[in-house]
């Protein structure tokens, strides 16, 4: 993990969190940070409020809100300020899954921030981690089978293997998600061959596979989960490049950025530390140890400099 930051980038932070008092006490209300139900959105979330809080922002906790289009939905209606949402989401947000841009992380950001900026909502810097979606299995069904792909999936669906899989109704109905897997790599898993989950919970997919809950041996996961190791379960590689880049990023609404233009600052030096082995431990913390997020994410920061 890169936590270096110039010198100009520390002086900066540290003169925006003694100043941010008394911006905030110029702006109407508290930010209302917001995220998604899933363990990784309570940990971003915390990270958000907390950095916020340091630079003297008063913030409104309105953590693990739901879906994606929840949140989303609640964003554009400004009923929530801010909230970390994922670069490759932009593929149906805009109608664009045809488009490869969403396979290439610079192209990616470029197009969310560009399209969302014209509604008033503004991208800040993302962490250098992909949190694409998934497709996992049990680690003894993998061994026994020799499951290392999807393309071995579909081999071993195809000779009759049996299968079930966990996840969550956005998973099973988006067609960036599941149908895509399915219609690349030649399968098709049948509603008894599902167990579909509310929320878009990852820890409960991965522990009803680990738990094998009525026969289920794979499960939806995200390539940052941090359960994935302790739970032995096996993500297949997505060898045809089906899934596009998935780079999480506060995303803000513009009259709340003007009103604390802070903000950007105070958030940066935190996503920059986000890669994807830091943020598979992180998310591990939570899902696996059983740690508060509030105590990850305070542990975190305390280790950023300032």
């Amino acid at each position: 993990m890169n936590r270096s930051l110039t010198g100009l980038a520390t002086l900066a932070v540290g003169s925006l969190l003694s100043l941010a008092t008394t911006a905030s006490a110029q702006a109407n209300g508290p930010v209302v940070v917001s995220s998604k139900i899933d363990t990784e959105g309570s940990v971003l979330g915390q990270l958000i409020i907390q950095r916020l809080e340091q630079g003297g922002i008063e913030t409104e906790d309105r953590l693990q809100l739901g879906g994606t289009s929840i949140v989303r939905g609640a964003l554009r209606a400004g009923e929530i300020d801010l909230y970390p949402e994922y670069t490759g989401n932009g593929a149906f947000f805009f109608d664009m899954a045809d488009s490869d841009v969403w396979k290439d992380a610079e192209q990616a950001y470029a197009t969310v921030r560009e399209r969302d900026a014209e509604d008033g909502l503004v991208w800040l810097a993302p962490a250098d981690a992909n949190n694409t979606w998934a497709m996992s299995v049990r680690g003894d069904l993998a061994r026994e089978h020799g499951l290392a792909t999807l393309e071995d999936l579909a081999t071993y669906l195809a000779d009759g293997g049996v299968f079930k899989f966990a996840a969550s109704a956005e998973f099973v109905e988006s067609d960036q998600a599941l149908p895509a897997f399915q219609e690349a790599y030649g399968f098709e898993l049948s509603s008894d061959q599902l167990l579909v989950l509310s929320g878009g919970n990852t820890a409960a997919t991965m522990r009803a596979a680990a738990q094998q809950t009525s026969g289920v041996n794979g499960a939806m996961t995200y390539g940052t989960d941090g359960g994935l190791g302790a739970l032995d379960l096996l993500v297949l590689e997505d060898t045809l490049g089906v899934q596009p880049v998935y780079q999480p990023a506060p995303v803000v609404r513009e009259t709340v950025l003007e009103a604390h233009p802070e903000i950007e600052v105070l958030l940066e030096p935190v996503f920059q530390a986000l890669d994807l082995e830091t943020l598979q431990r992180l998310n591990g913390q939570v899902a696996v140890d059983g740690l508060d997020p509030r105590q990850v994410a305070e542990d975190f920061l305390a280790e950023l400099p300032e």
